[in-house]
């Protein structure tokens, strides 16, 4: 792609304005509009024509708050908001971003005249850059030119420069986030010449970012999300396990699965059905999007089969209707495909036949596709897949509702498509949480309830080895349900081992979703026995964490904290933990470090400055008394992965269940991993009432668990949300950790445990 280039001009500052809790900054070269939002975070617009700021973001509600104070003096225009502080240096032009007194970020000045969006900034030497959306590249982006170009990568295993979601966004150590907001094709250049600086280029769009600083990284992720829009909550049930390969091929097939999950005794939640749901082959079919009656008879009757055992249907669809679908003429007769650039139909080639694509962004299309989400959820469907979504391919001749070229909102596709979908349930079935899984979205896609996943690794052991740092970064830029195939999805390489160490990564990462080309089977009913007993005790401990697991769903629609988190969101300024993503904490109380190697009996795990850690498994306690991360040689078998649990937490899980419709907070066991250490710990257990979309207003139900320590000595006290005491059974508290006879109180009476 080509960005329009020319040389830099001197940019010279004019005059201020403040209206309407905004600030314009004129210059010779156009006009700046400053507003704050959040906590400590600034939007920045730029517009050559003095007069005209257009509302073109996809990605960000428009959020203007005031500053907390503006000042100018003879040399700059200080504005400020909490502990962010904005400089505009008059001369030469420039803008500072500060943290408090510490200089983090600098605008450098604009390119003079031109037709396409660039920026530049100059970063610290020792600064390390994060983001850039899902790529595999090492936890430290600094040094890599990214393309901005969503685009599926077939079979990638450790490096991956380009996939599904590319994301305009950069994290820096020292504690700032810059979001471009434009959806355009375009690059992003994290220092790629060791220049120290940061550069953006787009083909098109508004000249728009916002700027979050905070030296806590969870303090910029709930900026960021108020500023992007939180997670829409899933349905309680995609927390649970699913049955999915590529693909089933009738209705007796998937019941034949679900009967080998309940024989096997199994939990499962959900089953995904692939493509051949409305074709008896790969090409030619996609865009019917009906049920094939040869192979799926009685659609509504085999779905009320599944739905009466607490499986929840889920389909795949596809954004391109085929000129050989049984909906060509229908499509082209209600307008809903993309057109050339004389307003006919445009048909190309790709994989699955000749096509067209249907244009989300034409309110026709929207109305059109969502009358198909609503006949499937009619016969019973009750989750949306929605694969290809870049989309796949994507020609630039092409042109969309509006007049938009396909780069110009190539990057928001499935942004787009997901809208549909989210706001089609919101507006029908207000009563039912929406479960979205996309291949591709956009900054702030996490609103509209999407759940990414990882695309197509390849299914070996350099496919396992990126997952974590994909999850992780996407966690980092509001996308907190990213996850992948379990066990791999492209290629037929057949290992136990690496399938038993890529579903026991999975227990803890946030969908459990085995998928996979069917040459060899991705569910675990049909391993061998001892891989399948193996790989049943992760299931079922992924069920036992299920009041845990709720919980970070609920903190995540609140705050935006990702489930999966970096050591360095706990020690920002740490090198290592800079670094780090073979080892993360799931929520707050867990440290788990995947086995990525074949073969492997010493692993080492990363063990974060100033703290305690007992073995999940053994209870034998671990420590780092440093004030940096360091290293411990473990030895591993194949029965589990290592897992810790942080000294001093308290984690509530459940019994055995087949199914989340069998959860009920009364059945909760709680454990206490008591140490000496730690004198005193709360957990605030949420509970809502499983309405379909965070509501900032609703009041969840609240356990408020708390504990302190004097010697031997352990009071316990259980309480709601107003403080009125709970009534626990002491069959439901378990003390582990530190082997110590502790004398036990819950809510002032002497128990015995």
């Amino acid at each position: 792609m080509l960005l329009c280039s020319t040389s830099w001009s001197q940019e010279v500052y004019r005059a201020i304005l403040e209206r309407d809790n905004l600030v314009f900054v004129e210059t010779s070269l156009g006009l700046y509009r400053f507003s704050a939002f959040a906590n400590q975070g600034v939007d920045v617009h730029f517009s050559h024509d003095v007069n005209i700021f257009k509302r073109t973001s996809l990605s960000t509600l428009e959020v203007h708050e005031k500053f907390d104070f503006v000042r100018e003096d003879e040399q700059t225009v200080v504005l400020v908001k909490g502990n962010l502080q904005v400089a505009v240096q008059k001369l030469p032009f420039s803008i500072q971003y500060h943290l408090e007194d510490k200089h983090v970020l600098t605008q450098q000045q604009r390119i003079g005249e031109s037709d396409s969006v660039l920026w530049n900034f100059a970063i610290d030497e020792k600064e390390v850059l994060y983001g850039g959306g899902a790529r595999a590249l090492g936890m430290n982006r600094k040094g890599n030119r990214l393309e901005l170009y969503n685009r599926a990568h077939y079979g990638y295993e450790e490096r991956s420069e380009l996939m599904n979601f590319s994301m305009p966004i950069v994290w820096g150590s020292s504690g700032f986030m810059l979001h471009f907001d434009n959806a355009s094709a375009g690059y992003l250049d994290l220092d790629s010449r060791a220049t120290n600086e940061i550069s953006y280029g787009a083909v098109s769009g508004e000249h728009r970012y916002q700027v979050i600083v905070n030296a806590h990284p969870l303090g910029i992720l709930k900026d960021y999300t108020t500023l992007t829009g939180h997670q829409s909550l899933p349905p309680i049930w995609a927390l649970g396990n699913f049955a999915s390969r590529f693909g089933y091929r009738s209705a007796r097939e998937v019941l034949a699965v679900v009967d080998a999950y309940e024989k096997e005794k199994v939990p499962l939640d959900a089953v995904i059905i692939d493509l051949y749901w409305f074709g008896k082959t790969i090409q030619g079919t996609m865009g019917n999007l009906r049920f094939d009656l040869d192979s799926f008879p009685n659609p509504r009757e085999f779905l009320a089969v599944l739905r009466s055992k607490n499986i929840q249907p889920i389909v795949i669809t596809e954004p391109f209707i085929l000129t050989t679908s049984s909906r060509w003429k229908e499509a082209v007769a209600r307008d809903i495909l993309c057109k050339d650039d004389k307003g006919k139909v445009h048909t190309y080639e790709f994989y699955f036949g000749n096509t067209g694509l249907i244009d989300v962004f034409n309110p026709k299309a929207q109305a059109w596709f969502w009358e198909i989400y609503e006949e499937l959820h009619d016969l019973g469907v009750r989750g949306v897949w929605g694969d290809l979504g870049e989309p796949e391919v994507h020609p630039a001749e092409l042109r969309h509702f509006g007049g938009f070229t396909a780069d110009d909102i190539h990057n928001a596709y499935g942004h787009q498509w997901a809208k549909l979908i989210f706001e089609g349930y919101k507006r029908q079935f207000p009563e039912e949480r929406l479960f979205s899984l996309m291949r591709a979205g956009a900054p702030g896609s996490q609103r509209y309830g999407m759940i990414p996943w990882s695309g197509d690794v390849n299914r070996s052991w350099g496919g396992l080895k990126s997952q974590p740092e994909i999850a992780l970064q996407m966690g980092m830029q509001g996308m907190a349900y990213m996850h992948s195939d379990l066990g791999g999805f492209a290629g037929d390489f057949n290992d136990d081992e690496l399938y038993i160490r890529w579903l026991q990564y999975g227990v803890f990462q946030p969908i459990f979703r085995p998928h996979a080309q069917d040459e060899v089977a991705s569910e675990p009913v049909f391993k061998d026995k001892e891989t399948l007993r193996i790989v049943k005790e992760s299931i079922k401990l992924r069920y036992a964490l299920l009041p845990y697991n709720y919980n970070l769903v609920l903190e995540n629609g609140r705050t935006g904290a990702p489930l999966m988190r970096p050591l360095f969101f706990e020690a920002p300024e740490d090198s290592i933990a800079q670094r780090c993503s073979d080892t993360y904490f799931w929520g707050k109380d867990f440290l788990i470090s995947p086995v990525l190697e074949k073969g492997e009996l010493r692993h080492l795990l990363t063990l974060p400055p100033e703290s305690a850690w007992f073995d999940f498994y053994s209870n034998k306690l671990i420590e780092n008394r440093e004030t940096r991360s360091q290293h411990i040689e473990l030895e591993v078998d194949l029965s589990h992965i290592p897992t810790y649990v942080r000294a001093g937490s308290v984690i509530p899980m459940i019994p055995p269940i087949s199914n989340t419709s069998d959860y009920k907070p009364e059945q909760i066991v709680w454990n206490f991993f008591l140490s000496s250490e730690v004198k005193h710990n709360t957990l605030v257990l949420h509970h809502d009432n499983l309405l379909p979309n965070y509501n900032p207003n609703y009041k969840s139900q609240e356990i408020r668990v708390s504990y302190r320590i004097r010697g031997r000595r352990v009071w316990i006290a259980f309480n709601d949300e107003s403080g009125n005491p709970q009534t626990v059974k002491k069959s439901a508290i378990v003390l582990r950790g530190q082997p110590r006879r502790w004398k036990v109180r819950v809510n002032g009476r002497k128990v015995k445990l």
